[in-house]
């Protein structure tokens, strides 16, 4: 059985912490939140309580503009975080953060990741790449979102969530890659049996299945 200290290892805010009194001693500002589906961790706005680690499950981080329309930024999955930016700069939630299955969350408090990098500088190195990856992938997304075809987008989201076998993924509803697409969900179903229709992916009820991963990747435009 995964221990807490195990689990810290395997993010990338910990793994170059190597000894057991290293990663015990991060242990103790760790506290453990279980969420249901649906529940709403954080809102966009307040002010943030802590850094999050989803330790299983799946967690949507999204805006949701005064109309009510939903942008999705990313799904955070087992060994991912979310909240980062707040959590270090303690300005306001800039999204909010839900839970799309039962999840467990490990979580960190702004105050006492301030200690535990006075305690262990070399997390202050994790911290900066995992934010600097952050703006990379956000920029990836602006990029997506003004220059990609809504095909596009959508077999980037199918390539992104697919898994590769080591952990499952949660099953996106045509609703979860509309909000991800930034269109709507009509469109993402033309756009599915347009791939479908290509030879590309096959519609089997509610799964999709990849049948030519190389064109996919093509039509997405990355290496993935």
């Amino acid at each position: 059985m995964s221990t807490l200290a195990d689990f810290l290892q395997s993010t990338s805010y910990f793994n170059n912490l190597a000894s057991k009194d290293e990663l015990d001693r991060v242990s103790r500002y760790v506290f453990e939140k279980k969420v249901e589906r649906g529940e709403l961790i954080l809102a966009e706005g307040e002010q943030p309580q802590a850094l999050y680690f989803v330790v299983f499950g799946a967690i949507k981080v999204f805006k949701t503009s005064p109309e009510g329309k939903e942008q999705i930024f990313g799904i955070v999955h087992s060994g991912g975080s979310f909240n980062d930016v707040p959590s270090f700069d303690g300005g306001r939630n800039p999204v909010s953060a839900q839970a799309m299955v039962p999840s467990v969350l490990y979580g960190i408090r702004r105050s006492d990741f301030e200690i535990i990098i006075k305690e262990n500088p070399k997390v202050a190195v994790n911290v900066s790449k995992v934010l600097a990856s952050q703006v990379r992938q956000l920029g990836s997304l602006v990029e997506d979102l003004s220059f990609k075809h809504v095909t596009g987008r959508v077999a980037k989201i199918l390539l992104e969530n697919s898994g590769d076998g080591s952990k499952e993924k949660h099953r996106l509803t045509q609703q979860d890659m509309a909000s991800m697409a930034g269109t709507a969900r009509e469109v993402v179903g033309r756009s599915l049996k347009s791939l479908e229709d290509d030879g590309v992916i096959k519609m089997d009820r509610h799964r999709i299945v990849i049948k030519d991963i190389d064109m996919l990747k093509d039509i997405a435009g990355t290496n993935i």
